[in-house]
């Protein structure tokens, strides 16, 4: 079978990096992502090499090619070459030596079979030949590639315990390319040594939990592992129907025209409590734009506001994610309709109008003044001249309160 002739292997950057690793006139070989995606007729975005050659001389090679060589992983025999402003991964074959669940210990190797034995799912260990565009296949990948079908390579258990991540990547990539049901011996090993996550980073938690929900759709993926007890390590916080609650979000997502939200759809599965999101949000160490609009969705889910009032207080961004995650399927189109192509408006009264229609300068200006922005606020935006009466009227009531001081 031949990798599909696609333009991203004539990229002049590409062949390149590829002209400076041969060995003996052999080039070195695309893997992974590029080969599994170029197949599924899915857009190549990062394009993966493998190579006998040692870092060292990965380094030397491409130098004298007048390619940029960044040590990026080079214990673990990973170099990134810069060329023409691309960069490719490009990482030595290798066996694992010894593994703990979290790092490897790794040594070079020159066997291709070698090196795919340590990959995760059989999928990923495809190689292709970037000029002949043969396919490489050593664990039956292209039988799970075209049944959509995600399976570990070897043991699944074994697999896990070299690395636990693995665990949540196998939902994320089923989420991603699976059809059906997960693979049977797959979940029952993530489900028995689910636990083990707990002993890696929170950080690298927090990633594979960003990349899973922004597949297209991770709702059915997300009840699997509440099913089988994956979140409790990680996220046990996670609400018991957040499969159906995410379905729910997605439909709405896909009527509208959405672009996936990572926060929104980490809100859809989290209980309505901003305490709580807090404490997730810290415990996963998340940026703090994300804590903020998490806590922004938590703090207002209940509000009887409309998109636009809420759009006024909290952003544009938020006031959609709220319409989206509302209960209120009636409204929910109607009030998305109404966010569009508007601007958020500005209240033109400022604190020196105040003063020139009488009032002191001091406390009682900034108490009118949000006084007049919560009645304007409360009328939906109304324009001038309606802006100037409720300006007239609370100024007057102002002015009344001061003469009775």
């Amino acid at each position: 079978m031949q990798l599909p002739d696609a333009p991203w292997l004539y990229d002049p950057a590409l062949q390149r990096v590829v002209e400076a690793l041969k060995i003996d006139g052999q080039p070195p070989r695309i893997v992974g992502g590029a080969v599994r995606d170029a197949l599924l007729g899915i857009a190549v975005a990062d394009v993966d090499i493998a190579t006998p050659l040692v870092p060292a001389d990965v380094i030397k090679r491409l130098e004298a090619a007048r390619i940029k060589a960044v040590p990026t992983g080079i214990d673990h025999g990973t170099i990134t070459a810069v060329a023409d402003g691309r960069t490719f991964e490009i990482t030595t074959l290798r066996r694992d030596v010894s593994t703990d669940g979290r790092r490897a210990t790794v040594e070079f190797a020159t066997d291709w079979q070698e090196d795919a034995a340590r990959r995760d799912f059989t999928i990923n260990a495809l190689y292709a030949d970037p000029e002949s565009r043969q396919i490489f296949d050593y664990f039956d990948g292209l039988t799970d590639l075209k049944a959509h079908h995600v399976r570990f390579i070897g043991n699944a258990e074994q697999r896990i315990a070299e690395d636990h991540l693995r665990i949540l990547r196998l939902f994320r990539f089923h989420a991603r390319f699976g059809q059906g049901a997960i693979d049977a011996d797959a979940l029952a090993a993530a489900a028995k040594h689910a636990s083990k996550l707990m002993a890696l980073s929170r950080e690298r938690i927090a990633d594979e939990l960003r990349k899973l929900l922004s597949v297209a759709n991770p709702a059915p993926a997300v009840q699997v592992m509440l099913d089988n007890g994956i979140f409790a390590a990680f996220l046990p916080e996670v609400v018991n129907d957040a499969g159906s609650k995410l379905a729910k979000l997605i439909d709405r997502e896909t009527v509208s025209a959405s672009n996936p939200s990572v926060g929104r759809r980490l809100s859809a599965i989290l209980p309505v409590d901003a305490t709580i999101v807090e404490k997730v949000a810290a415990r996963l160490k998340l940026s703090n734009r994300l804590r903020t609009d998490l806590t922004y969705l938590a703090t207002n889910a209940n509000t009887d506001q409309s998109a636009r009032q809420l759009a006024y207080a909290i952003g544009l961004e938020n006031a959609r994610d709220l319409v989206l995650l509302s209960s209120n399927e009636e409204n929910c189109s109607v009030e998305l309709a109404s966010l569009e192509n508007w601007d958020v408006p500005e209240l033109l009264i400022k604190g020196g109008d105040l003063i020139a229609m009488g009032l002191r300068a001091g406390p009682v200006v900034a108490k009118t003044l949000q006084a007049i922005e919560r009645q304007w606020v409360a009328e939906s935006f109304p324009a001038e001249p309606r802006v100037t009466e409720i300006a007239d009227q609370l100024v007057e009531v102002a002015l009344r309160d001061d003469k009775k001081l």
